[in-house]
């Protein structure tokens, strides 16, 4: 697997990974999936090309045999802390190890070169399972839960009014 920095000219290819993993049927054939609680888009080209020009973000890629696998968002929050996002791996290779292939690299990145001391996400509330995964990764959930925005369709539509995100956090 090739690691490297995602760039403009990735904008269509990520798009379509992210989409493929997150929503719609295709996304059923992995098992982190979020098709049974959101449908419509889980992010745009706008959004993935403003993380790529902001100096304080940046969407690592992972590549095998040319071909998009996954990718991870890392932002610099400051005062030691980074937040984790978009953590994708294509439904056709999910459990396969990837996920924590780039779990260890934004970790080691953020910590390296953002001197970072700790790493935060958010996984919507009812993904258990997925909770448990990042728990088995060190992760722990601080308590604390955000708002979903409801009514804003670039995040997607719920097929619920109870979503909502638990915040997890790691010390690196």
């Amino acid at each position: 697997m090739n690691f490297r920095l995602a760039e403009d000219g990735d904008i269509d290819r990520l798009h379509t990974l992210i989409e493929s993993a997150y929503r719609g049927e295709s996304a059923k054939r992995g098992w982190t999936h979020e098709a049974d609680l959101l449908g419509g888009q889980r992010t745009d080209r706008k959004s993935l090309k403003a993380i790529v020009a902001d100096p304080d973000q940046l969407i690592w890629i992972a590549e095998s045999e040319e071909k998009l696998r996954g990718c991870v968002q890392l932002s610099r929050v400051g005062g030691g802390l980074a937040y984790l996002g978009l953590l994708t791996v294509d439904p056709g290779v999910q459990a396969g190890g990837l996920g924590k292939l780039l779990l260890a690299h934004s970790e080691d990145y953020v910590r390296t070169n953002w001197q970072s001391e700790a790493i935060e996400m958010t996984v919507i509330k009812q993904r258990v399972e997925l909770i448990a995964y990042y728990e088995r990764r060190g992760y722990r959930r601080t308590g604390e839960y955000r708002p979903f925005p409801h009514g804003d369709t670039r995040f997607g539509l719920p097929k619920t009014k109870l979503l909502e995100f638990a915040v997890l956090r790691k010390q690196i």
